[in-house]
């Protein structure tokens, strides 16, 4: 599986060999929320488990697919799987922000 992008998101699979214990299950299906607009990138279709472990979010899906949305970008499907959610960042000179969206 590759890498899918969503705006300032990219979610990167978890290979199944990666020994990864997730146990801090958030009660939401919220990637990311826009600092400017208050839109969310959201999984809004197909079963899937969001977590945060040591400052990482990652995403498990349990359907065959599901459905990545955002008010401003194309709906993304996302395979079952192990995911790996992770924000864009840029360098400005007051040092590293997260991309607004």
């Amino acid at each position: 599986m590759q890498p899918l992008r969503q705006g300032d998101v990219l979610i990167s699979p978890i290979h199944d060999n990666f020994n990864l214990s997730l146990n801090h299950q958030l009660p939401h299906l919220v990637l990311a929320e826009g600092e400017a607009t208050g839109h969310r990138h959201q999984i809004s279709q197909g079963e899937a488990e969001l977590y945060q472990q040591q400052g990482q979010l990652y995403l498990k899906v349990i359907s065959e697919t599901a459905t990545l949305t955002h008010e401003e970008h194309h709906a993304v499907k996302i395979p079952r799987g192990t995911w790996l959610v992770r924000r864009q960042r840029e360098y400005q000179q007051e040092g590293w922000r997260y991309v607004g969206d």
